[in-house]
């Protein structure tokens, strides 16, 4: 888990030289980036979004591509199109801007459907398909969309298949009063995002992606995320449960959390940290829950507390 622990640290040190006061945010950050996750990042505009894509790309020494997402947007913009070569008589593949480590898909739903829907393959399968021919995406590959959570005028509500790719829905924040005071001295002059630079090889993290599969879990946390899981498909306050990609996302993403933390073992509070942000985005409230002022936060909140977990049964 050394492995892990010095990537985690010295990436994080190094975006808090950019993003200032948010260390759980850029920590469920390296929790997706150990999963093959992507983030959905819904907050109000000014909040850091972009500036914390950039320096995880910068810090990986990767790839890093801003898609603006407008209502014209088409597919082709963002995989590719093949163009017509007339020296070769051929149709030569022009990348899109999806072929990067990370992608910031800026405004996600003001994208149309049509538009969205281009970005499913290369989140589920990290490849494209176009004209008949399938094309690898580079790895480490991630995509971080922004979402503002306020204003909808123009939008494209994510359908719930676009929504279910995404590992986890991340609020940022404002900054506390303190932090928005560092951040005034650290904008003096040049952005630091200017000057920031690598200090590791994204291609390391493919091996520790696959290390994070050996963190222990006990058969009764194993259990105890199945038992959530129902609970949210049986409850009558949700008309859309959590799927099965939804269960195995909170697995998985508990084990990277373990790892971050420096663990091999999972713990159930790992577990219940990551459960309104897996699980969050990817159900549906019923309109009758919803006017008597339900959320998805109470629900889950409740579906928690009631749910047991028989800690004598752990073997750690």
């Amino acid at each position: 888990m050394s492995q892990i622990q010095d990537f985690v640290s010295t990436v994080t040190s190094n975006i808090e030289k950019v993003i200032i006061g948010k260390g759980n945010v850029i920590e469920m950050l390296m929790v997706a980036l150990l999963c093959e996750g992507h983030v959905l990042l819904e907050d109000v505009p000014g909040t850091g979004k972009t500036m914390l894509a950039r320096s995880l790309a910068v810090s990986m020494k990767g790839l890093f591509k801003r898609l603006q997402c407008t209502p014209d947007l088409l597919p082709n913009d963002v995989t590719g199109v093949s163009i017509y070569n007339q020296k070769s008589g051929d149709f030569e593949f022009r990348p899109g801007p999806i072929f990067v480590n990370v992608l910031l898909v800026d405004e996600i739903n003001r994208a149309p459907p049509r538009t969205q829907s281009a970005l499913l393959e290369a989140m589920q399968e990290q490849q494209v398909t176009a004209d008949g021919t399938t094309y690898t995406l580079p790895r480490p590959f991630i995509v971080m969309a922004t979402q503002n959570p306020v204003e909808y005028e123009g939008t494209f509500p994510l359908p719930e298949a676009q929504l279910d790719r995404f590992l986890m829905r991340l609020p940022v924040g404002y900054p506390s009063p303190a932090d928005e005071q560092k951040l005034f001295k650290h904008l003096q002059g040049a952005h630091p995002v200017k000057t920031l630079g690598s200090v590791v090889d994204g291609a390391a993290l493919i091996d520790m992606q696959h290390q994070v599969w050996n963190i222990y879990m006990d058969e009764t946390l194993q259990e105890y995320i199945i038992k959530i899981v129902n609970a949210t498909r049986s409850s009558t306050n949700l008309t859309l449960g959590a799927s099965p990609r939804s269960s195995l996302a909170l697995y998985k993403a508990s084990q990277a959390l373990a790892a971050v933390r420096g663990r091999d073992h999972v713990l159930p509070d790992d577990i219940q940290i990551l459960i309104p942000l897996i699980l969050g985005h990817r159900l549906i409230i019923s309109p009758e829950a919803a006017l008597r002022g339900r959320t998805i936060s109470t629900i889950l909140r409740e579906i928690v507390d009631s749910t047991p977990l028989n800690l004598s049964k752990l073997n750690r």
